[in-house]
């Protein structure tokens, strides 16, 4: 594995260029303002009477129209929902520079083709591996997030150096540029949030906490001790790894992970994990991607509702109603 930093990168490629943010989102805003104190200019593209463009202003970004920002800009980075980028780029491709680049920071539109770019143009990825307000706040820092890159299309033979100037730009490369392809990146990303960090780790967080309730214990305790330690391990496994984590616990909770962690991860998790990696290569997730949001969201919408409703939710407000004020 290589990992490419600063003094590895050369800025050129990205010098002078125009660059078109189509989104204001978790990422858009993020990596605007960041390209922004980088130097690079750059514009938020966003619709007719968006809420955000007066946002955007107020943080002294430049705001155009979505396709007069695809017809200045050499590179455009399309930042919006996976699962309305298919239409963005209908829309936007007639405007489109001839030779211009065509960025995302997520490979589900390339990898499964709900967007098939125009032939003359370089197409690729920076996709940092953490939410926008985390790549702002450490850029802003002096730090970096790690992220992932790669090229689907080198029309011109320097997309390359301009995928890695763009993550340089976004700050990126303070901590590491780490070479993928869109299908990698898609499909592990895809991956962990259904089968693990996003899906899985609540689920066992709810489960247990409604075991320990149902158990006999209040609510509050079982609270903190099924989800409030979370950020804890998190921390531990981040600065140790899972194996300096193991020794930095104590010899009952760590014996009490030997044996009850396998029990529950058995053999059955891993064939269902397993489906799971298999259904999105297939194309599964992508399709009911495209599903819900043509249906107008309806399982997002009910899971809120009954995320909303759960007890667990209960002894968080309260826990957190409990705590004095700053």
């Amino acid at each position: 594995m290589e990992i490419l930093r600063d003094a590895d990168i050369d800025p050129a490629p990205l010098a002078g260029k125009r660059v078109a943010i189509i989104g204001f989102g978790n990422q858009g805003r993020a990596q605007s303002l960041n390209l922004k104190d980088s130097g690079v200019d750059v514009a938020v593209a966003l619709r007719d009477g968006s809420l955000n463009a007066a946002v955007a202003e107020a943080l002294c970004l430049e705001v155009k129209g979505i396709e007069d920002a695809a017809a200045w800009a050499d590179v455009v980075m399309l930042l919006t929902p996976d699962e309305i980028l298919g239409r963005l780029y209908k829309q936007i491709e007639p405007r489109l520079r001839p030779g211009a680049a065509l960025g995302f920071s997520h490979g589900l539109a390339i990898h499964f083709r709900t967007v098939v770019p125009r032939d003359d143009l370089d197409v690729f990825l920076v996709a940092p591996k953490g939410p926008g307000t985390a790549l702002r706040s450490l850029y802003r820092d002096g730090q970096g997030m790690i992220a992932l890159w790669a090229v689907a299309q080198d029309r011109s033979g320097a997309a390359r150096g301009l995928a890695l100037a763009y993550g340089q730009a976004i700050g990126c490369a303070r901590a590491g540029l780490i070479a993928s392809s869109f299908a990698e990146e898609c499909e592990a990303d895809l991956f962990n949030e259904a089968a693990v960090v996003w899906g899985a780790v609540p689920e066992i967080l709810i489960a247990g906490f409604d075991t320990l309730v149902a158990g006999g214990i209040s609510e509050e305790v079982a609270y903190l001790e099924c989800v409030g330690e979370l950020k804890l391990i998190a921390e531990l496994i981040e600065a140790r790894g899972i194996a300096g984590m193991r020794e930095a616990i104590s010899n009952t909770a760590e014996l009490g992970a030997t044996l009850g962690g396998p029990r529950i991860v058995d053999a059955g998790v891993r064939q269902r994990m397993a489906d799971m990696l298999a259904e999105i290569r297939a194309g599964r997730f992508a399709e009911q991607l495209t599903q819900e949001e043509a249906a107008g969201y309806p399982r997002l919408k009910a899971a809120r509702t009954a995320a909303k409703a759960l007890p667990v939710e209960r002894a968080f407000n309260a826990l957190r109603s409990a705590q004095p004020k700053a």
